[in-house]
């Protein structure tokens, strides 16, 4: 199907690239949909008239400003922050921020982009954005990390609200700094709204919330291998990361009867031939959360396992892959090393993190595979959960969390089956998410007319 419409992929791909020089995570992320997408849109001439694709490549609107704030010792530094506003026809904007020296525009465009088609295919109300700086909270003491967080959310109070953009945390946010970027929202503001998901949960905070990615990622990886009949217990499973995605997922699959060999960080991959079991991944959740430490240290305590400097786990022997690091983490060689030690499953926890190679490898290999915007879509599912018993000032127990976030990774899956099913049986993920995203924005814009 594809290759019948190369030409008009092409000719797309071109002025995307064109209006968008230098920013290649972006380019990536257009393409992946626009393979999916463009046939479609060629068989169903209202979205070709309206131009719709066309109109959901460009934000809405992009903020990028400076964040001057003062270290301990009383020097400046200078970072720039950043807010993607992509699309709202859904609802409010709804993306995370992150923290990371490796932030810039195309990165946060590709997670914005992706965060449209995760928000629609959760069946709530929510648009797609993203926003963050190049701030870097490693080595940064809390003081100093709590003046960059308000120097930060002064001017970024000016964009959101929380019928307009509420962001969440992503990679470098978690508790600490949305508390400290909330505290000051509300010293500009003066008013308690729920502006920010992943709050405390004595102050607005959703349970499960930390969690819900990824028990998300494992709970989908769950539907998606009752396709063939299979389930996760006495499953091996490799992971990658070892921050929050990493850290749940490792716990629900733990959970289900799983065993869990790998977790990694920058610096390498652990592997544990006996497994990480519940008292092991606590103690990988201390040093991570508490002493921000590395992933190396967990030979001191356990010192069967293997420390692997500087190399990521996919040449481990698995059922089950879930890369819940970075994008592009995952690559064709990878891809085939999974294949021949013969994975059955590969679930994004992390946005992107195989590269267009390493996808192409999986489903020629007929390797059942899910494309971070459907999987770990539990996180921003839970955010919108959170929003909601914000609006109603109330606070749901973790079991109706709990519940809820699985019947919304279920009807995602479903989603992704409706539209990805093949003619032999086999389910395209990335085709079905991709598409089942699509039309409900598509819809939606052609509802609310060309704006």
């Amino acid at each position: 199907m594809t290759q019948k419409f190369d030409t008009q992929i092409k000719a797309f791909m071109s002025e995307i690239q064109s209006k968008n020089p230098n920013e290649p995570e972006f380019i990536q992320a257009v393409y992946e949909v626009a393979e999916s997408v463009i046939p479609f849109i060629e068989e169903n001439p209202k979205y070709k008239d309206a131009k719709i694709l066309e109109r959901i490549v460009e934000a809405e609107r992009i903020l990028m400003f400076r964040v001057s704030w003062t270290r301990d010792d009383g020097s400046i530094e200078v970072n720039r922050g950043f807010r993607v506003q992509f699309n709202s026809a859904l609802g409010p904007y709804k993306g995370g921020l992150r923290f990371h020296p490796s932030v810039n525009l195309s990165v946060l465009k590709f997670l914005g982009f992706e965060q449209i088609f995760k928000n629609s295919l959760t069946t709530l109300p929510l648009g797609g954005g993203k926003g963050g700086s190049n701030f870097d909270p490693k080595g940064k003491s809390d003081s100093e990390v709590m003046r960059f967080c308000q120097a930060f959310m002064t001017e970024l109070s000016r964009h959101i609200g929380p019928n307009t953009d509420i962001p969440a945390g992503d990679i470098g946010v978690g508790g600490r700094e949305i508390g400290y970027m909330f505290g000051q929202y509300k010293r500009i503001k003066n008013e308690f709204t729920g502006v920010l998901t992943g709050k405390g949960k004595n102050w607005g905070g959703s349970l499960i919330r930390p969690e819900a990615t990824g028990y998300g990622v494992v709970y989908f990886s769950q539907e998606m291998l009752k396709t063939k009949n299979e389930n996760l217990k006495g499953k091996n499973v490799v992971i990658s990361g070892s921050g929050n995605v990493a850290q749940y997922s490792a716990e629900k699959a733990i959970e289900l009867g799983a065993q869990v060999l790998t977790m990694s960080d920058s610096s390498g991959y652990i592997f544990d031939p006996e497994g990480i079991d519940k008292k092991k991944l606590n103690f990988i959740k201390e040093l991570k959360n508490v002493k921000r430490g590395r992933i190396s240290e967990y030979l001191k305590k356990y010192r069967k396992a293997e420390f692997h400097k500087g190399k990521t786990p996919w040449n481990t022997p698995c059922h089950i892959a879930l890369p819940c690091a970075t994008q592009n983490e995952l690559t064709k060689d990878d891809a085939n090393s999974l294949i021949k030690n013969g994975v059955l499953c590969v679930c994004e926890g992390a946005n992107m993190p195989s590269t267009p190679e390493a996808i192409e490898a999986f489903h020629l290999g007929g390797i059942l595979f899910s494309p971070g915007k459907a999987s770990n879509a539990g996180g921003v599912a839970t955010s919108g959960l959170e929003m909601s018993q914000n609006s109603l000032r109330l606070s749901w127990s973790s079991r109706e969390v709990d519940e809820k976030l699985q019947n919304i990774m279920k009807e995602v899956h479903e989603s992704c089956v409706k539209y990805g099913k093949q003619e032999n049986g086999s389910i395209d993920y990335v085709k079905g998410a991709n598409l089942a995203g699509f039309v409900k924005v598509a819809d939606a814009m052609i509802d609310q007319g060309v704006v």
